[in-house]
C-alpha cells in the first residue's frame, strides 16, 4: 500500500511520503507547488502560474514549461506514473490545476481548523488551541521562494492569517491570564512585522502581563523609532494606549476595555470635535450598467478584514471613475463616519496634478481641523490624518491617481476605513501595503455594451440590433466611445442609428467618424499622450505601422529603430496607460487609441520616417523567419537574406520548440507581410517568408493556410524563376497533404521544368522524390521506385546525404508495398541510421513509423508496437502534430484489423485530439473511422 502524502507551506515548502521527505526539484517547481498549497485544494489557473514563474516577459514557451513542471511534480508524488498520465494528486481542473488534498495532509488546513476551534472556545482551552495552531508556523508562507524580496499576494494573505491568529491568541491569553503560553509566538510574529502597530501593541501588553515591563518599554521605544525612520509617522492610538498601560504600571486582564478608555481620553485632547460626517461622493451615474464581475470581486475582497484599498486601473475611457463612484455608493452604508473625495488630476493636461499635501489639507479641513491647526509639513499632516481616521470608519475616493507616491500619504494607517482609487496605471504591487488590491477594468463585453446603448437610447436601440452591433464594433466596446455615440444619438433625434453606424464605418477607423464627439475622445487620450516622454510618444505614433494589432517587444524595437533594452523601457511606459500586454507577453493597442496614434503620426512624423519604420519591420520579420526555419531542418535550406541596411537584426532561436512557438505567435503577421510585400516592392521578402513557414505549416497541419501563403508569394515573385520553382514545389507539398494529388503533380512538373532550365540538380532531386511520394499514394509502386532512384542518383552526384537518405526511404516504402519485406526492412534500418547521424527528427520518426508498418505486415507484433511508440515519441519531441496523428491512425488501423476495437478506438481518438483545431483532411477520415467503429 502506498504511504500517504503530506505537505507543508507554513514556512519552506516541503512534502513527505510517509516519513520520507520528497525532493521537490527546482525553484520553479517548488514555487508552483507553493501556490497550489496556498490555495489549499482550490484551482490555480495556468495563467496565474505563468504570472507566478515570470513576473514580466514570459517566454513564448511559458505555458508548455508550466505543463512540464506539473508533470515532473506529478511523478515526484506518484513514482512510476507514465509521462502523459493525469495522476490522482495534482489534477487538471479545466484550464487550471489543483491538489487533491485533505484536512490532515496540509499544515495550512490544520492551522485553519485549530484557529476556528479556538475562536469557538474560551479561556485556557482556546489559548491552548491557538498555541497548537501557531506552532505549525516555521517561517513566512513559502519562505525562500520570493523573487527580488517580494512575496506573492497569495502568500502574503496566508501570512496575514497567522498575524490575525496571533492577535486573537494574545487577546484570549490576556483575558485568561495565561499569556506565557503564547508569548513565544507573539515575539516571532512581531519580529516578522515590525511596523504592524496592532501586533506590536499586543506584544507590549503581553510582555507587561508576563512581568516584563522594562522590556516592554524598550520595545515601545524601538517601535516608535522605526515608525518615524521608515514611515515618517508617530505611533497610532492603539500603540499609545498600550504604552500608557505600561506607564500606569497596569497590565489589566481586560486590556481591550483599558485601551478604549485611553483612546477616548487622548482624542479629547489631540483631535478635533466631530462635525457632521462629510458626504463628498459625486453623484452615481444614472445609466450605470454591467461590470458585475468587477463589483463581485470587490465585494469578495472586502469580505475579509485585510483589504484597506481597492485600486481600479485601466486604459483611458474604460469607465474607471464611473465604476469607482458606483461602487462607493454601494459601499457607503458600511462606513457611517462619512466619505471623502478628491480628484488628484494625475493625468490632466498641463502640470496641474494635485500634490498629496494639497489633498491632505482639504481632507483635514473636511474632518473638522481648523486651517490654522493643520501642520505645514507633509509627514505631520499624514500623521494627523491617520490619527483621526484610526477611530473612524470612512470611505475615501481618490480619482485619477498618477502613481503610488501621490496616494500613499492619503491611506489610513489603522482602523476600518477603505480607499477606492482609480488610475490609468497599475500602481499597486510591492510598493503598496499588503491590504491594497488592484481591480483591472477591461473593455465591456458585447452584452454589457449592448445594455449600455439600450439603457441610453431605449426603443431606438431595440429597433436596430444590426446598427447597434456595428456601433459596438466600431467603438471597440470602449465605454467612453459608446457614451459619446449615445449622447450624439439623443442630442440629434433626426440622426438614426443606422446613419451613425454608417458614419463610423465610412471613417475607416478614424476618430472623425464620431463627429463632434471625436474632440472629446482626442482630449481624453491626449492627457495620457502628453504625459509621455518624447521617446515613448514617438514609439506610440509608430506602433500603428505594424501590420497587425499585436506585436512583440523585439518587433517594437525594430519598428522604432531601438535597442531591445530601450524598447522594453518605452513599452513599459506606454503599457502603464496606453497599451495592453496580454498573457502571451505581446503588446496590443485598442482600435480607437490606434486611430488616435495614426492621426498623431501623420501630423508629427514625415513620410520618410514612417516609411523607414515599415521597412525596418519587414527586415526584422524576413531575417527572423530565416533564422526560425533553420532549427526546423528544411529539406531545401533558404538562401541567407542580405543584412539589413537599416541596422535591424532578426531574433535568434535556441532550438526547434522556440522556433515553432515564434511561428505560431507571429503567423498572422508573417502571412500579412507576404500578402502586402508586392505593394512594398519586396518580392524577396514574400517568397522567403512563405518558404520559411512551410515546415511550420506542415507540422501544425495548416495545409490550406500553407497553400494560400505560397500562392500569395508566387503572385509577388515577378519573373524570378528560382523563386517560382521553389514556390511551385512548396505548393505541391500543400496539395499532397490536402489529398489533391493531381494538382500537386502539376506544380511539381512546373518546378522540374524551371530547375532543369536553371541546372539546379539538388532541387531536381527533391522534385523527383516528391513525385515518388505521390506515386506511392497512387499505388503506382514501380513508378515510385523509378523516380526515387533518379532522385537518389542526383543527390549522390551532389554529395547530399540527407536527400539520398530520403530517397532511400521512398524506395524502401515501395519495396515493402511490393511484398519485398526483408529488403525493405534492411533499407529502413540503414535510412534510420543515416537520419540519426544527421540529427533529422522528421526522418527518424518517419523511418520508425514505416519500420513498424513493415513489421506489422509480417506479423511481428512486438517490434511493430515498439517502433510505433518510438515514432510517436520522436514526432512529439519535434512538435510534428500531423505526423504524430498519422502514426496513431496506423496503430488504430492495425488493432481494428486484428479484432481489437477498444484499442483501435483509443488510438484513433488520441489521433483526433492531436489534430484538434487544424484543417487536416486526416481529421475527417478519423471521424469516419470512429463513427463506423461505434
Amino acid at each position: 500500500m502506498t504511504s500517504p502524502l503530506s505537505f507543508a507551506v507554513l514556512g519552506p515548502v516541503r512534502a513527505w511520503r510517509g516519513q520520507s521527505e520528497i525532493d521537490l526539484g527546482t525553484r520553479q517547481q517548488r514555487l508552483l507547488l507553493a501556490l497550489l498549497l496556498a490555495r489549499a485544494g482550490g484551482a490555480v489557473s495556468v495563467a496565474e502560474l505563468v504570472d507566478l514563474l515570470w513576473e514580466s516577459d514570459p517566454p513564448p514557451s511559458a505555458v508548455n514549461v508550466v505543463h512540464r513542471h506539473v508533470g515532473m511534480l506529478r511523478r515526484r508524488f506518484e513514482p512510476g506514473l507514465p509521462t502523459r498520465a493525469p495522476g490522482s494528486v495534482l489534477i487538471r481542473d479545466g484550464a487550471a490545476y489543483r491538489l487533491r488534498i485533505d484536512g490532515q495532509s496540509l499544515d495550512l488546513l490544520r492551522f485553519r481548523r485549530l484557529v476556528a476551534r479556538a475562536g469557538a472556545s474560551s479561556g485556557e482551552p482556546a489559548v491552548e488551541l491557538y498555541r497548537e495552531a501557531l506552532t505549525l508556523w516555521r517561517d513566512r508562507c513559502a519562505a525562500g521562494l520570493q523573487a527580488g524580496g517580494r512575496a506573492h499576494p497569495e502568500f502574503v494573505a496566508v501570512d496575514g492569517e497567522r498575524f490575525a491568529a496571533v492577535r486573537a491568541a494574545t487577546d484570549a491569553a490576556l483575558r485568561a491570564g495565561c499569556v506565557h503560553v503564547v508569548l513565544p509566538a507573539i515575539r516571532r510574529a512581531a519580529e516578522y512585522e515590525p511596523l504592524d502597530e496592532a501586533l506590536q501593541a499586543r506584544l507590549l501588553l503581553a510582555l507587561a502581563a508576563d512581568g516584563r515591563r522594562t522590556e516592554a518599554l524598550a520595545a515601545y521605544a524601538d517601535i516608535e523609532h522605526r515608525l518615524a525612520e521608515e514611515l515618517g509617522i508617530q505611533p497610532g492610538v492603539e500603540l499609545r494606549a498600550a504604552r500608557d498601560t505600561l506607564l500606569d504600571h497596569d497590565a489589566p486582564a481586560d486590556h481591550a476595555r483599558s485601551r478604549r478608555g485611553v483612546g477616548r481620553a487622548e482624542l479629547e485632547v489631540s483631535q478635533p470635535t466631530r462635525a457632521e460626517p462629510p458626504a463628498q461622493l459625486p453623484a452615481d451615474h444614472p445609466y450605470f450598467t454591467g461590470r458585475r464581475g468587477v463589483l463581485a470581486t470587490a465585494r469578495a475582497l472586502l469580505a475579509g478584514d485585510r483589504t484597506t484599498a481597492l485600486v481600479i486601473d485601466g486604459m483611458p475611457g474604460v469607465g474607471k471613475t464611473t465604476v469607482a463612484v458606483h461602487l462607493a455608493h454601494q459601499l457607503a452604508p458600511r462606513y457611517p463616519d462619512g466619505q471623502l473625495h478628491a480628484d488628484l488630476r494625475g493625468f490632466d493636461s498641463g502640470d496641474s496634478a494635485m500634490t498629496p499635501a494639497e489633498a491632505l489639507r482639504g481632507f483635514l479641513w473636511s474632518l473638522g481641523v481648523a486651517p490654522a491647526a493643520i501642520p505645514a509639513e507633509l509627514h505631520a499632516q499624514a500623521g494627523l490624518y491617520r490619527s483621526i481616521l484610526a477611530e473612524r470608519r470612512m470611505l475615501i475616493l481618490l480619482d485619477n491617481c498618477r502613481d503610488w507616491d501621490q496616494i500613499r500619504h492619503l491611506l489610513p494607517g489603522t482602523g476600518g476605513s477603505l480607499v477606492i482609487a482609480t488610475s490609468r496605471r497599475r500602481i499597486t504591487g510591492a510598493a503598496g501595503p499588503a491590504g491594497a488590491h488592484p481591480l483591472h477594468l477591461d473593455l465591456l463585453t458585447d452584452a454589457e455594451a449592448r445594455e449600455l446603448l439600450t439603457r441610453r437610447l431605449g426603443d431606438a436601440a431595440a429597433a436596430d440590433p444590426a446598427a447597434v452591433d456595428e456601433i459596438i464594433a466600431r467603438c471597440g466596446r470602449l465605454p467612453l466611445a459608446l457614451a459619446l455615440v449615445a449622447t450624439r444619438g439623443v442630442g440629434r433625434p433626426g440622426l438614426s442609428l443606422p446613419a451613425v453606424a454608417r458614419e463610423l464605418a465610412e471613417a475607416d477607423g478614424r476618430l472623425t467618424g464620431f463627429g463632434d464627439a471625436h474632440a472629446d475622445l482626442e482630449a481624453i487620450f491626449s492627457w495620457s499622450y502628453r504625459a509621455l516622454t518624447p521617446g515613448a510618444a514617438r514609439l506610440f505614433r509608430l506602433l500603428p505601422l505594424h501590420p497587425t494589432g499585436e506585436l512583440s517587444t523585439e518587433a517594437a524595437a525594430a519598428l522604432g529603430g531601438l535597442s531591445l533594452r530601450a524598447a522594453r523601457g518605452l513599452l513599459a511606459e506606454l503599457g502603464a496607460q496606453l497599451l495592453v500586454q496580454p498573457d502571451s507577453g505581446r503588446w496590443r493597442m485598442h482600435d480607437l487609441l490606434r486611430a488616435y496614434a495614426v492621426e498623431l503620426g501623420e501630423e508629427h512624423d514625415d513620410a520618410a520616417e514612417r516609411d523607414a519604420a515599415v521597412e525596418r519591420i519587414y527586415d526584422f520579420y524576413q531575417l527572423s523567419a530565416y533564422a526560425a526555419q533553420l532549427p526546423l531542418q528544411p529539406q531545401v535550406p533558404l538562401p541567407e537574406p542580405e543584412p539589413s541596411g537599416r541596422g535591424v537584426t532578426g531574433r535568434g532561436f535556441t532550438g526547434r520548440a522556440e522556433a515553432m512557438a515564434w511561428f505560431a505567435a507571429e503567423q498572422r503577421v508573417l502571412t500579412d507581410i507576404v500578402a502586402r510585400a508586392h505593394e512594398r516592392r519586396r518580392p524577396g521578402t514574400a517568397w522567403q517568408i512563405a518558404l520559411a513557414m512551410q515546415n511550420f505549416f506542415q507540422d501544425t497541419a495548416q495545409f490550406r493556410q500553407w497553400a494560400a501563403t505560397a500562392d500569395a508569394a508566387l503572385a509577388a515573385t515577378g519573373d524570378d524563376p528560382a523563386a517560382q520553382a521553389l514556390l511551385h514545389r512548396s505548393l505541391a507539398g500543400a496539395c499532397y497533404f490536402l489529398a489533391d494529388l493531381d494538382r500537386g503533380l502539376s506544380h511539381l512538373q512546373q518546378a522540374r521544368t524551371l530547375f532543369d532550365r536553371l541546372g539546379r540538380r539538388t532541387e531536381q532531386g527533391h522534385v523527383e522524390n516528391n513525385i515518388a511520394e505521390i506515386r506511392l499514394d497512387q499505388r503506382r509502386y514501380r513508378e515510385a521506385v523509378r523516380h526515387a532512384e533518379a532522385a537518389r542518383a542526383l543527390f549522390r552526384s551532389e554529395g547530399n546525404v540527407r536527400g539520398a537518405t530520403t530517397a532511400l526511404l521512398a524506395i524502401a516504402r515501395a519495396q515493402g508495398r511490393l511484398g519485398r519485406h526483408a529488403e525493405a526492412l534492411g533499407m529502413f534500418v540503414e535510412a534510420r541510421r543515416q537520419f540519426e547521424a544527421l540529427g533529422d527528427l522528421h526522418g527518424v520518426g518517419t523511418t520508425q513509423a514505416w519500420l513498424a508498418h513493415t513489421y506489422s505486415m509480417i506479423d511481428d507484433l512486438p517490434h511493430a508496437l515498439a517502433s510505433w511508440q518510438q515514432a510517436i515519441d520522436t514526432f512529439r519531441a519535434a512538435g510534428a502534430t500531423h505526423h504524430t496523428a498519422e502514426v496513431l491512425v496506423s496503430i488504430g488501423d492495425f488493432h481494428s484489423a486484428n479484432g481489437d476495437p477498444t484499442q483501435a478506438g483509443q488510438a484513433w481518438s488520441e489521433a483526433l485530439a492531436e489534430l484538434d483545431g487544424t484543417d487536416s483532411p486526416l481529421a475527417r477520415q478519423i471521424r469516419d473511422r470512429l463513427r463506423w467503429h461505434r
